[in-house]
């Protein structure tokens, strides 16, 4: 079962199971969450995942699609762990950096959310699928 944490370790989770998709997400939500031009994202059935260490915090924002974005963090560190998106009600969308099995580093990118939003400078992934936005 694939376990994952924040830097500190204070928060922990797993999930069971293959990921229903791996993603980049480009929206300025994300980019502003992370700090980053997109986040890696590891998506699995919101039953499948759970936390089993500590108690990350919370903070939730009305992203570009209209509806509801809640990003969890771990309230020591900082580290972003995972999303949950109004827009995908059944789904959980894990960062990928914090997986503690690296070999995540050899799933496929299957789509890139938001890419009209994308950095000039980063490019397409060839076989990903490219949506524009949500909805």
């Amino acid at each position: 079962m694939p376990t994952g944490s924040c830097m500190c370790n204070a928060v922990r989770y797993e999930y069971q199971g293959e990921p229903d998709v791996t993603a980049l997400c480009h929206c300025v939500d994300c980019q502003k969450w992370s700090g980053a031009a997109y986040t890696s994202n590891i998506v699995v059935a919101r039953k499948l995942f759970k936390i089993t260490h500590g108690s990350p915090k919370s903070f939730a924002v009305t992203g570009a699609s209209g509806k509801e974005n809640n990003h969890f963090f771990c309230g020591d560190c900082g580290s972003s762990l995972y999303t949950e998106l109004e827009v995908m009600p059944d789904q959980v969308c894990i960062k990928s950096g914090g997986v503690d099995d690296r070999s995540v580093r050899d799933y496929p990118v299957g789509v890139e959310f938001y890419v009209k939003d994308r950095m000039k400078y980063s490019a397409a992934i060839a076989d990903a699928k490219q949506v524009p936005q949500f909805g």
